[in-house]
């Protein structure tokens, strides 16, 4: 299937590991012109010279933390300077940070709001004007299972990815007139490069554990129906398919990505 989205340029947050590498990655294979932002040059400029090898695209690294004010403006101009047009934006830079209520500091619901929902809505302030003038756009916010369905022990991420997802409707309502059309993925249990780093340290502990089988004990113990954890590339399909021509009605909408985990539809 064609997604047309050969030429169109994605900014791609979080794009140097997990969900936004696999995310770019589809993107490029489908001819589109693909900007990564992460923090760790190192890793970044890896997972553009992997992706590029692997994908003969174009694909562009840009260094720095969304986290900070600044930064949203900087990647806009560089992907201006470099292709001239904005079409997508996937907002992905995030981790997880889940304590009882009582243990979250004033310093951890600011990072957390900081990194997931001020990032965004810096991201997606600046980007409305550039998708206007190339006549619509899309945006993908990358979000939670917990956003919907919150648990004990969940913050402050549950709260920050429940914002996500009531800009995702708002934005959805406010950008319609213009065809810039506006969607989530909850994510649920998806390997990632922050698993990896969990396990390793389970590892340490244990040297005879694989992360297989941490993964295959993980997915039992959430009672995830189709018994294993997603890969990257499942989410990132899912994603690149939202950005594309063929999703050209679905706006306002979140998909949840988890293997049939969540109780909510």
């Amino acid at each position: 299937m064609d997604l047309g989205l050969t030429n169109k340029v994605a900014i791609i947050t979080g794009g140097s590991d997990g969900i936004g590498r696999a995310a770019a990655h589809r993107m490029a294979e489908e001819g589109a012109r693909v900007v990564i932002v992460a923090r760790r040059p190192d890793v970044l400029r890896a997972a553009a010279d992997d992706i590029q090898t692997a994908t003969q695209g174009v694909v562009l690294p840009v260094q720095g933390d969304v986290a900070e004010s600044a930064t949203a403006e900087r990647i806009v101009r560089t992907t201006l300077d470099h292709f001239g047009r904005i079409d997508i934006l996937v907002n992905n830079a995030g981790t997880s940070m889940a304590k009882p209520f009582e243990a979250v500091s004033d310093d951890d619901w600011a990072s957390d709001f900081s990194l997931k929902v001020w990032a965004a809505i810096r991201l997606v302030r600046a980007v409305i004007p550039e998708m206007r003038k190339a006549g619509g756009g899309r945006i993908i916010n990358v979000t939670s299972l917990v956003g919907r369905t919150p648990g004990a022990r969940s913050m402050p991420t549950s709260i920050s990815r429940a914002a996500g997802i009531a800009i995702t409707k708002a934005l959805s309502k406010d950008l319609a007139k213009d065809n810039i059309l506006v969607n989530t993925v909850c994510i649920g249990f998806i390997k990632s490069g922050q698993h990896g780093r969990r396990y390793a340290h389970q590892r340490a502990a244990n040297p005879n554990v694989t992360i297989e089988e941490c993964y295959a004990s993980e997915a039992k113990a959430r009672g995830v129906p189709l018994g294993r954890v997603g890969e990257s590339h499942e989410a990132g399909d899912v994603i690149a398919f939202l950005a594309s021509d063929r999703a050209s009605y679905l706006t306002g909408i979140a998909i949840n990505i988890d293997g049939g985990t969540s109780a909510v539809v």
